[in-house]
């Protein structure tokens, strides 16, 4: 069984930082991909930042500039830095593993979610 567990959500005042976490665990053998996802209420979920196994990050155009996927631990961690806030990014924010497991079946993960809440 594989788990995906996010940390670090919150409120936050806008322009201020929180820093996400998502831990990988289980019968995992190869991570090909692992990021976050977001989704506000009524929206689409979105994609915030990913990378891959050669540690190649895809931001989506809401993070370039002001968000940061962290490789600390990786491929079994990995980091979201998220600084000058901004309302719009009020969202549940979810991690993503790309991944074989143990019997080298290939699958996508989801977290259960962190809510992230940008108000003053």
């Amino acid at each position: 069984q594989v788990r995906l567990v996010e940390s670090g959500g919150g409120l936050v005042q806008p322009g201020g930082s929180l820093r996400l976490s998502c831990a990988a665990s289980g019968s995992i053998f190869s991570i090909s991909t692992m990021g976050w996802y977001r989704q506000a209420p009524g929206t689409e979920r979105e994609l915030v930042a990913t990378v891959t196994s050669g540690s190649t990050i895809n931001y989506g155009d809401s993070a370039q500039g002001r968000f940061t996927l962290s490789l600390e631990n990786f491929p079994n961690r990995v980091y979201l830095q998220m600084n000058s806030l901004k309302a719009e990014d009020t969202a549940v924010y979810y991690c993503k593993a790309e991944l074989s497991d143990l019997g080298f079946l290939d699958g996508d993960y989801w977290g259960q979610g962190t809510q992230v809440t940008v108000s003053s």
